[in-house]
């Protein structure tokens, strides 16, 4: 299975037309993409729920990634939800939440474990209370050591949101931010809009004038961390210097959304959630939701999986919701009509389709067969202000699709 997962990762990222160094720089994605790239998944999933449109018999297939929004969903009550993903550490941390949700006894229990996730007293509690109760190989990738030599269950004993791909990136920012003398704490302890704008304008944006950052972000590989493959970096920055589209999402990330409610704001700037009470949370992770949580999570499944593989197995008109997160920014002409011919295939009436794109106007028209694009209806409107309020702030767009 891992030297299947590393071939299907490899067919989605390495471009069979590009440069021997280009197809270096993308396998060279493709390795780092193998570990744990997102501990939080980065797509707003209250923007998600509202896109969606989630009823009750609504079957929903998501690419897992952290497992949060797969998690959140379950707050809408649909009927199902399947989070399928080809990355092991992803597939092992959704299981993990599913086993920590049935076995643990309280939502402040849970709560400590996955939304403080730094406690030395979480070790027994996974030994105690979870690992009895999750599948073997998904406790075999928590017991074994990573390239540290550390068992990779002791990331929530010193900070699960500080590990992985993405959290070693964020890492990374505030050190160059120190050397800048940029403290971010001021950001977050920002009382209103224009305080945060103010914070922004004085301590953020001027690093983006520096020589050395201009030139850093030029370099595709200098965004791996955020996840972002080579030939995404190529969509992302347009005509433009990467510098200023990066200080365009920054700036909304850091200055549309009031920072306490806005847990996006809180990992960037402060590598964790808040501690104080009522800090903004996922809603997987939120105490009105526990008991809707306990009540639903059999609903949800954590499947390792190629998506397209996936949905082409259903049976037609069986799904309702697809959400495809950014995958498609990877994908040729001829993959996306592999993946839509596949959903439209296995879709009811009224199914919905919602995605994100590193560049901002959607990427079908022009590109998916005409044929299978006509059975679908863009909803514009409400793509534009998904977009709009997406807390995230790190996609040019939020796309939403529905079978006409």
């Amino acid at each position: 299975m891992a030297t299947q997962a590393k071939r299907i990762i490899e067919e989605a990222v390495v471009r069979k037309d590009a440069r021997i160094s280009d197809k270096l720089l993308d396998k060279a994605f493709a390795f780092a993409f193998r570990g744990l790239v997102y501990a939080q998944i980065w797509e707003d999933p209250v923007v998600d729920i509202e896109g969606l449109d989630i009823q009750p018999d609504s079957r929903v297939m998501c690419i897992a990634s952290g497992s949060c929004n797969a998690l959140s969903y379950l707050t809408a009550d649909p009927a199902q939800v399947t989070a399928v993903d080809l990355n092991r550490a992803h597939v092992a941390l959704g299981r993990l939440k599913i086993a920590a949700i049935r076995h643990l006894p309280s939502h402040e229990r849970f709560h400590r474990f996955f939304a403080h996730a730094d406690h030395k007293e979480n070790a027994a509690v996974y030994r105690e209370m979870i690992a009895p109760h999750l599948d073997a190989e998904s406790r075999a990738y928590w017991e074994q050591r990573d390239i540290r030599g550390r068992k990779r269950i002791s990331y929530f004993t010193r900070g699960i949101y500080r590990q992985g791909l993405l959290g070693n990136f964020i890492g990374l920012a505030h050190v160059f931010a120190k050397l800048y003398k940029i403290d971010l704490a001021k950001l977050l302890e920002a009382t209103s809009l224009e305080e945060q704008r103010a914070v922004f304008e004085r301590e953020l944006a001027p690093v983006f004038e520096k020589r050395f950052i201009r030139w850093l972000t030029d370099q595709p590989a200098a965004l791996f961390g955020l996840g972002i493959p080579p030939a995404q970096f190529a969509h992302l920055a347009g005509d433009e210097r990467m510098a200023e589209v990066l200080r365009r999402r920054l700036e909304k990330l850091a200055c549309d959304f009031e920072v306490k409610d806005n847990y996006f704001a809180w990992q960037a700037f402060g590598r964790g959630y808040a501690r104080s009470t009522g800090a903004a949370l996922p809603p997987y992770l939120q105490r009105g939701n526990w008991e809707a949580m306990k009540q639903r999570v059999d609903r949800l499944e954590v499947t390792r999986a190629n998506m397209v593989d996936w949905i082409g197995a259903r049976e037609p008109a069986s799904m309702d919701r697809f959400v495809l997160l950014d995958a498609q920014d990877w994908m040729n002409d001829q993959q996306l009509d592999r993946l839509w011919s596949r959903i439209t295939r296995a879709s009811r009436p009224g199914a919905r389709v919602l995605f994100r794109t590193a560049a901002e106007p959607s990427l079908l028209p022009g590109r998916l067969d005409e044929k299978i694009l006509r059975k679908w209806r863009y909803l514009d409107e409400l793509s534009h202000d998904l977009t709009r309020r997406d807390r995230s702030s790190i996609y040019g767009g939020v796309h939403v699709y529905e079978l006409a």
